[in-house]
């Protein structure tokens, strides 16, 4: 009875008038644009840093931009630079980033400038991160912070929603992966109105956040892989097999990073950890070649430019070594976040699978292998589905993402993800 109940009070739920919705353009826009600013600035300034460290100056030292010294010197003085702002700038730049994620805590305005700088010196040095989680919780905590100013009869919560939703769909050049995410979100707490009445202004900012980034950034998911064409009953079986093997990988990195995070937090200071970690990435890379550094985004272009030009072991190597390197540089205390380097390693994996067996198309075996990979690592469900569709342009992709992430996601459920609580425990 009860049920029925509860039931019917959500078949009734009436929707919100349009002129309570209307008051909400505006700061979504705002939010929308100022998001996607602060992404693109971040992300331009990390790869103007970039193109000096890993060209010129390697150059008129008379060293090769991607020798084994100096990829070895250039992590290991990362480490340092990194290590010197969190040690030194207001706030240590913030949270262990071991224990963050993407919904992100406000924090206090004078911690940000040293988060900001400690991400892009990251992004420009090569450690396995990517730029959602510090420049979510960035954005979040200036949206918090001006937006009580501006518009005090606000309710609280709305900017962080708007925020989040607005660097998601910055960083992906698109709104829908951020609607998916809220709407996951939202699912969990109760609402007033209709769920549409509830994404209005988070989409309105993920849309504007996406326009913004597309205009001036121009972002590309797509790798370019030849289209999958009408799916047969082989690719069913290879997507059922290639994303419970990948989340199996994944779950083996998951299960060490507590223990990882502990060895690296025994050194205790900043100035050890960074720049222990930028020497066990030095050597990481020193394994697994220059593809291996950096976020991983460009680097996935150059697999799938030619994904016959790599064997089936030299994949698997690139896929083992990324994922390692993921896992000392989130454990090491270098900010940045875990799904990007996470799609590169679902990439390899996915190339892997077809240098194995040709038959498995390589679109088929990438976007499998990067849900399967994502499941893992992050949980998140949505974010899993839509960022394997992208990288592939075909619309079949989408029912076999569909049952391959059935078999993945009973081997992934009420497992721990990578992210820990403050204690060192892992987030389930």
């Amino acid at each position: 009875m009860a049920q029925d109940t509860e039931q019917q009070a959500r078949t009734t739920r009436p929707a919100t008038p349009a002129r309570a919705l209307l008051p909400l353009v505006l700061p979504a826009v705002a939010v929308g644009v100022g998001a996607s600013l602060l992404y693109i600035g971040v992300s331009s300034a990390a790869e103007q840093l970039q193109h000096v460290l890993w060209g010129p100056l390697p150059d008129a030292l008379g060293v090769g931009p991607y020798s084994v010294l100096w990829m070895f010197v250039m992590l290991v003085a990362t480490g340092i630079a990194v290590g010197l702002v969190v040690w030194k700038a207001p706030g240590h730049a913030g949270p262990d980033p071991a224990t963050t994620g993407l919904n992100a805590p406000a924090m206090a305005p004078l911690v940000l400038p040293g988060l900001v700088l400690a991400t892009a010196l990251m992004l420009a040095g090569g450690p396995s991160l990517g730029p959602e989680n510090p420049i979510i919780a960035v954005n979040v905590s200036l949206a918090v912070w001006l937006g009580g100013r501006a518009m005090r009869r606000a309710p609280g919560a709305l900017w962080p929603m708007l925020a989040e939703a607005g660097t998601i769909g910055a960083l992906f050049g698109t709104p829908v992966a951020a609607a998916l995410v809220i709407s996951e979100a939202l699912a969990g707490r109760p609402m007033r109105g209709m769920l549409w009445d509830n994404l209005f202004a988070p989409l309105t900012a993920a849309a504007v956040g996406a326009m913004t980034t597309t205009l001036l950034f121009r972002p590309a998911f797509d790798l370019g892989l030849p289209a999958l064409g009408s799916p047969h009953w082989q690719d069913v079986l290879a997507a059922v097999v290639i994303a419970p093997a990948a989340a199996l990988l994944g779950l083996c990195a998951v299960a060490a990073f507590p223990h990882v995070h502990a060895a690296f937090q025994r050194l205790r200071h900043p100035m050890l950890m960074l720049p222990a970690g930028g020497v066990v990435l030095g050597a990481l890379a020193a394994l697994g070649g220059h593809l291996t550094l950096f976020k991983g985004l460009a680097e996935i272009t150059v697999l799938a430019h030619d994904p016959t030009g790599w064997s089936a072991g030299q994949f698997a190597v690139m896929a083992v070594v990324k994922l390692a390197a993921l896992l000392v540089a989130a454990s090491s205390g270098f900010r940045g976040g875990r799904i990007f380097p996470s799609v590169f390693v679902g990439t390899a994996l996915g190339l892997c699978a077809h240098a194995l067996v040709p038959a498995v198309p390589p679109g088929l075996g990438v976007a499998t292998a990067v849900l399967g990979i994502l499941l893992a690592i992050t949980r998140q469900g949505w974010v899993s589905l839509f960022t394997a569709a992208v990288l592939v342009a075909s619309p079949s992709i989408i029912a076999l993402l569909c049952i391959a992430s059935l078999p993945a996601w009973l081997l992934v459920t009420g497992r721990p993800q990578m992210q820990l609580r403050e204690d060192g425990a892992p987030v389930r």
